[in-house]
């Protein structure tokens, strides 16, 4: 009996209320960017059903739509994946400063890390860190339901919002720009931009078909190069003193 109730007190606890309010600024974004993405797969011939499971299966916005392209053209699906893998490996670094906050549980900590999108990364930093491992399966789970559902309206409507409204996928770089101020106000910080900057700038000098690739592993390095900078000066002021 008594271990049971350990047991219950060590479970976690998920704040489904607050981590649905946490995703409404997301929702702002992901239903005109989840519609297009469903109106795009329909002008693009992909099958009703493989619309659907790209995101719930692949759930990753901006890869979502670099795929349409090629799955429509035919290539194989080795080609797919590893481009797919390329834009997604920003995620890899998403995690990292949130493995404390992880879900103890293995399937709910999969899925988390799983459903760790731009906008999702964007939100859990913004939270207070005594708030971040209740909110972390919440914010995830509503925020990819908004892009499922609005993946389903795009689907439903089709392609003829295509043509009465050009340009469609450009709502996900919109929403990308306002969760990127959001998590200026927050930070108060101009380093992050700077070095995103200064990154796209140079990758751009050198590839187009792996900029992403490129501006992101220039950003790791300028990162890398700061942080050591900072240690060694902070070393220095401890030996002055």
């Amino acid at each position: 009996m008594s271990s049971d109730i350990k047991h219950h007190h060590n479970l976690p606890h998920h704040d489904w209320s607050a981590g649905f309010k946490k995703s409404l600024p997301v929702a702002i974004g992901y239903l005109p960017a989840g519609i297009a993405f469903g109106v795009l797969a329909q002008i693009a011939g992909l099958p009703i059903w493989a619309t659907i499971m790209l995101s719930v299966l692949l759930y990753a916005g901006a890869a979502q739509y670099a795929c349409l392209p090629m799955l429509s053209a035919g290539m194989p699906i080795g080609s797919v994946a590893t481009n797919i893998a390329a834009i997604n490996l920003r995620h890899v670094f998403y995690a990292m400063p949130l493995l404390q906050f992880l879900p103890q549980n293995k399937l709910v900590k999969t899925y988390c890390l799983f459903a760790l999108t731009d906008e999702t990364f964007s939100v859990l930093t913004s939270i207070p860190n005594h708030s971040r491992k209740q909110l972390m399966l919440p914010v995830s789970f509503f925020n990819q339901m908004w892009w499922v559902v609005a993946s389903i309206i795009g689907v439903m409507i089709g392609s003829q919002l295509g043509d009465l409204v050009p340009h469609l996928d450009f709502a996900l770089v919109c929403l990308f720009a306002i969760l990127a101020y959001e998590q200026f106000q927050s930070i108060k910080r101009f380093f992050p931009i700077f070095i995103a900057m200064i990154s796209l700038a140079i990758a751009s000098f050198f590839t187009v078909n792996w900029l992403l690739l490129l501006a992101i592993t220039l950003c790791l390095v300028l990162i890398l190069i700061r942080g050591f900078w900072v240690q060694v000066n902070m070393r220095n002021d401890n030996n002055e003193q």
